[in-house]
């Protein structure tokens, strides 16, 4: 079996706070789970997750990793980072690969969003 990223969790200090701004920012959806956690749905695949928001202390963030989100169209994802309150750390910017730029939340978790070219 290949080793592949299944799922990755962001360290959030609201949960609910959280889940309102990734539902504004890039329009995920959730499974709650008792309120202590919320499961990120992929949108692919109905009933199935992706990720996750775990409420944790601001120290048990890392640096060095970079979750990428795939987009159809980056102009419009920066806008609805911006409007929901996102920090853009590296501007729109082509790559030999499409377009893509980064941003951070409002708990500081450092995100990717790109868009590939067709």
């Amino acid at each position: 079996m290949a080793n592949v990223l299944d799922y990755v969790e962001f360290a959030v200090d609201d949960l609910q706070q959280a889940k309102a701004f990734y539902t504004k920012a890039l329009g995920w959806t959730f499974t709650d789970y008792g309120g202590e956690y919320a499961g990120i749905q992929d949108p692919r695949n109905p009933g199935q997750e992706v990720g996750g928001l775990n409420p944790q202390p601001a120290s048990s963030r890392g640096d060095g990793v970079l979750a990428l989100v795939r987009t159809a169209d980056a102009d419009e994802a920066l806008a609805s980072v911006l409007d929901a309150g996102g920090r853009i750390q590296v501007e729109m910017h082509a790559y030999p690969g499409g377009r893509r730029f980064t941003f951070a939340d409002p708990w500081g978790n450092i995100l990717g969003v790109y868009q590939p070219l067709e």
